[in-house]
């Protein structure tokens, strides 16, 4: 048997939830049939899986120790020396906005690829904001994504309300997001149309409609900030944020992004897309957010590797 006594980032956790960060080898099957036999209690009694947990609350798993995470696993990525730097465009006690430069994965891909949010929890853990031996089951992490080959922002949680909350403003479309790119042709307006995802060679296709039943309704807004040498600086509003949107959309447009190989324009000294994810804007959060203190807040990049190589034309 092993106990936990629960902190705040547990505080609201559904309890199969951590468990299943504490016992990441032990099968769902075989969690469950745990809750119902009694071997997972809180405070002493029998809970459901669905129990919400308390700071405070005792948590006394009767389960074998080879299921439980290894002691050593926590503090591997603190100890680990990255070669990219984390840049920070904005931080609080509650959540982290960085840079993500061209190339880096957002998560592990098993290749043992340096990663953003390996990178962060290290960052996190060197301030000393993040003791991973004194955490149950919350890890900071990443709360949107962009692909590999874009720059830009991602947000990351130091917390777990705040990732709650933070995931409910996205959910809520409380978030604004907008993209630089750099096309050979000028784009402006909103335009609609489908997108259907083929699973096996992993691309998207845009229509004006729809395919089949898996195809989905996008939205975005286009308008060309400068043109230069006939090519396009493009700033890209998402109303709909689909896999592969922007580049896709544009594609379908005629105005595909110079250096994406696989719906633009290749480009021999561009090893991928010039597309970044420049700008962040809060809407009106609501006030029992814990980062209701972000509404009406903007936060953008001051340069990028897509702005350089424009104004390099």
């Amino acid at each position: 048997m092993k106990s936990f006594t629960a902190t705040k980032n547990d505080d609201g956790v559904r309890l199969s939830r951590f468990c299943e960060k504490l016992c990441p080898a032990m099968p769902k099957s075989m969690l469950y049939k745990s809750f119902r036999n009694k071997r997972i209690k809180v405070n002493g009694k029998k809970q459901d899986a669905d129990y919400r947990i308390s700071c405070g609350d005792l948590i006394e798993l009767y389960i074998n120790d080879e299921f439980f995470a290894e002691s050593g696993e926590k503090t591997q990525t603190a100890k680990k020396e990255y070669k990219t730097k984390l840049e920070i465009v904005y931080e609080d006690e509650n959540i982290l906005l960085v840079y993500k430069p061209q190339g880096l994965l957002c998560h592990s891909d098993n290749k043992n690829e340096e990663n953003l949010i390996d990178i962060v929890i290290a960052y996190l853990e060197n301030s000393g904001e993040y003791l991973s031996a004194k955490e149950n089951s919350f890890t900071p992490a990443l709360c949107n994504r962009i692909d590999q080959g874009t720059e830009g922002i991602v947000i990351a949680a130091k917390n777990y309300r705040a990732l709650a909350d933070m995931n409910e403003i996205i959910r809520d479309d409380l978030l604004s997001k907008k993209y630089l790119c750099v096309t050979a042709k000028a784009v402006n307006g909103s335009y609609s149309a489908f997108l259907t995802r083929d699973k096996r060679t992993k691309k998207v296709a845009v229509t004006p409609r729809a395919v089949n039943s898996e195809s989905k309704d996008i939205t975005t807004i286009f308008h060309t900030l400068k043109t230069k040498n006939s090519h396009s600086l493009i700033e890209c509003t998402l109303v709909t944020g689909r896999t592969h949107q922007i580049r896709a959309h544009l594609a379908y447009l005629g105005a595909g992004i110079i250096g994406d190989k696989k719906y633009g324009i290749a480009h021999k000294g561009l090893k991928s897309q010039l597309l970044c994810a420049y700008k962040v804007c809060f809407k009106a959060v609501p006030s029992d957010n814990v980062l209701s203190y972000l509404s009406g807040k903007e936060f953008k990049l001051e340069s990028s590797f897509v702005q350089s190589w424009f104004e390099k034309l």
